[in-house]
């Protein structure tokens, strides 16, 4: 039985011309040829004239899929098309990202102070949106943003009791930043007059994602209260709202006929979740946008921080400041020194053990470093300690993600270390210096193995910066170890962090 073989031919193709040539055949076979290349001609002629006048036609179809913003415009389009193509694959920096900062006369006095500190004039684009001029007497720094008035909302209607009116205008922000008309926009990042972004770390986690797709992404509140009365679904203003450009286009069509519908809801983010749900686009959560819906001390959130880059930190009027015996400001500056050494490291949580010593070491890179004179396992240290109440009453619980207790024992605490000093070694290195804190106020512990670790008092860490490429990678925290020789100061310990080994995992060998 004959096999089949599609790649075979069944029967033998026909020649092109017969076998036996006649004078007949040859006339009939020019003129067929003759007439087919005629036809071909008449067709690219006709095709040209038609799709060249159909400028609308181009216009539609990028602005679908750039936004309006990148439309074509009737003159040179051919040239602006391919220069649109080229940016559109160009990697997302900070040219692309347009702030809208909510702020009123009344708080921008104060706030304008964390504004300040992340603000790049001449590099950032946006506007501090106010509810009225500012009066004539006060004076606009060249290190603020530039500033818009919102428009009028009082056609709008609102009807939350215990909320204020102020979350229309809040809510129309998008809206109003879109009907600019900016150019190269890929997303608008909405957010507060006291929210600190660390902007580079906001393009990093924002070049994840595709800017010609509609995404909708930010970060939940750290208090379990809050999402009840508000929402889990939703990007908590404060802590920062990413808009792409296609999600923008469809989301301002529709948005102030959504704020009368939505009229009861307390916030402006409540009401623009409510209005992308209808579109039909659900939060993309990273981990790095931080509401701060919490009262106390937020150590323990900091110096355990999730396998994310630190986007936006919020609410900073509302907590004790970051470093002790300092402002509020001060602490923040302390802080983005570190930041801008190694943007994309900061904070980021290592641990580790040292089984000679018998110590287990944890590391908020930037921040903070605590020491144990005992083996912790690592599912505790990468818990945050508990040093902060919940947002509305106060309480020890219960929070969107895990804490633990401060033992009442101090010889079960840990030595807690602060960012002292830090310094930029050649072109890619960094050094960071920690030194011992003490509270007075707290009992200590005498037992010998928890004397020994408190007769550090710094910690070096040197190591080349972390690439932001690394973020694109599936997320691990790394690991660390102490490094010091016998010839080292006992009061000074050196701790290398790095990368996993092969088969390496930090638990304590039994």
């Amino acid at each position: 039985m004959a096999i089949f073989d599609p790649f075979k031919l069944r029967h033998k193709p026909p020649s092109i011309f017969p076998t036996t040539v006649k004078t007949g055949h040859v006339f009939s076979v020019v003129a067929k040829f003759f007439f087919t290349i005629c036809t071909l001609i008449s067709v690219m002629i006709f095709s040209y004239i038609i799709f060249s006048g159909c400028s609308d036609y181009q216009r539609i179809a990028d602005h679908r899929r750039f936004g309006r913003d990148n439309v074509i415009s009737t003159t040179n389009s051919s040239s602006s098309a391919i220069g649109q193509k080229n940016q559109s694959s160009e990697a997302t920096d900070i040219s692309h990202i347009f702030f809208g900062i909510g702020g009123s006369i009344q708080t921008w006095r104060e706030r304008s102070r964390y504004t300040e500190l992340w603000w790049r004039p001449n590099d950032t684009r946006g506007f501090v949106w106010l509810d009225e001029e500012p009066p004539l007497n006060m004076t606009w720094l060249p290190t603020y943003p530039p500033y818009k008035v919102s428009e009028d909302t009082s056609r709008f209607n609102y009807t939350c009791w215990y909320g204020t009116r102020s979350a229309i205008r809040m809510a129309r922000i998008i809206k109003e930043s879109f009907d600019l008309g900016l150019t190269n926009v890929r997303w608008f990042v909405m957010g507060d007059d006291d929210t600190v972004f660390f902007v580079d770390n906001l393009i990093t986690v924002l070049s994840k994602y595709d800017h010609n797709q509609m995404y909708y992404i930010g970060g939940n509140s750290e208090s379990v209260e809050q999402a009840i009365v508000h929402s889990y679904a939703m990007a908590y203003g404060g802590g920062g709202i990413a808009i792409s450009y296609p999600l923008a286009v469809e989301l301002v069509k529709i948005l102030d006929g959504c704020i009368d519908r939505y009229a009861s809801l307390y916030g402006s983010d409540q009401k623009i979740e409510a209005c992308i749900s209808g579109i039909g686009v659900p939060l993309t959560k990273e981990l790095g946008f931080h509401q701060i819906d919490i009262r106390g001390n937020p150590y323990g959130i900091l110096a355990a921080h999730p396998v994310a880059p630190l986007v936006s930190l919020h609410h900073l009027d509302y907590v004790d400041p970051i470093f002790p015996a300092s402002t509020q400001i001060d602490a923040l500056r302390r802080l983005i020194s570190s930041y801008k050494t190694d943007p994309s490291r900061i904070l980021q949580h290592s641990f580790c053990h040292d089984q000679t010593r018998n110590w287990s070491v944890s590391v908020s890179w930037g921040y903070t470093i605590q020491i144990y004179p005992s083996l912790v396992t690592a599912r505790e240290l990468e818990t945050p300690f508990l040093t902060f109440k919940s947002w509305r009453t106060s309480s020890s619980e219960p929070f969107t993600f895990d804490t633990r207790p401060i033992s009442e024992d101090p010889c079960e605490r840990p030595i807690v270390y602060f960012l002292d000093r830090v310094y930029e070694v050649g072109s890619n290195q960094t050094l960071t210096t920690y030194r011992k804190h003490v509270e007075l106020s707290d009992a200590q512990c005498e037992s010998p193995e928890y004397s020994r670790v408190s007769s550090v008092e710094f910690i070096d860490i040197s190591l080349a910066k972390w690439m932001p490429a690394l973020w694109k990678m599936a997320p691990r925290r790394q690991s660390c170890e102490i490094i010091n020789g016998k010839e080292d100061s006992e009061y000074v310990i050196n701790v290398k962090i790095r990368h996993f080994n092969p088969f390496e995992s930090v638990s304590p060998q039994s």
